[in-house]
């Protein structure tokens, strides 16, 4: 984490911003007194769209059937 000046951040405001943009911090202070911080952006996560997947699978009865006793022992851990 790099600490600077407002005046040192207004001039050299390209280095600082390829900094945080290398996965650095960038803390802005008054004095000896932090106000700001420089950090990366999170990455946004595309919305969901319901349907999306309509038409590309399908799923019969036999999903809902209930699991014969040799699998789900071991889906729960146990043995076969």
């Amino acid at each position: 984490m790099t600490v600077v000046t407002i005046h040192y951040a207004k001039t050299h405001l390209s280095r600082l911003l390829a900094e945080v943009e290398a996965g650095g911090e960038v803390v802005i202070a008054r004095g000896k007194t932090p106000i700001g911080r420089l950090v990366p952006v999170a990455p946004t996560r595309p919305k969901r769209v319901f349907g999306s997947m309509q038409g590309q699978i399908a799923v019969d009865e036999a999903f809902f059937e209930p699991l014969p006793d040799e699998e789900l022992a071991l889906w729960e851990g146990g043995d076969a």
